[in-house]
């Protein structure tokens, strides 16, 4: 069995990856295309679900966020032109987002810088593992 020495050691290990990367992609991400890592991961469920709107609580289901921090962070998209907030029409209490056509665009480009930092930390991680 582990020690619990061990045991802590990884899960530090796993935590200074996993800062490392968000820290670095919150930096990158924000620098060339003006988005937060969560305002990233926001409108990449959107597209991924490859559909024109969501509800918030699928989102949040979907996300690490809190249900507070994501309003917010829809919030900052919506202000951005990216995304839209709409009643649900079957449930009015209920809220959609939907993904904008300069949300899509701003989705393809920050996605190819999403997608160099994940393969700049986590490559040589998986050739280690290997």
């Amino acid at each position: 069995m582990e020690s619990n020495a061990a045991l802590i050691g990884r899960w530090r290990l796993l935590a200074t990856c996993y800062n490392t990367v968000a820290c670095d992609l919150d930096r990158k991400l924000q620098d060339a295309h003006g988005l937060t890592m969560s305002e990233f991961e926001t409108l990449d469920r959107l597209v991924e679900r490859d559909c024109d709107s969501c509800r918030m609580q699928e989102i949040a289901a979907d996300m690490y966020l809190s249900q507070s921090a994501l309003s917010r962070t829809v919030a900052r998209l919506e202000k951005n032109g990216l995304v839209q907030r709409v009643l649900c029409e079957s449930d009015r209490r209920g809220v959609v987002v939907q993904l904008t056509d300069a949300g899509r665009r701003c989705h393809a480009e920050a996605r190819k810088t999403h997608l160099a930092t994940l393969a700049q930390h986590l490559a040589p991680l998986a050739e280690a593992v290997a």
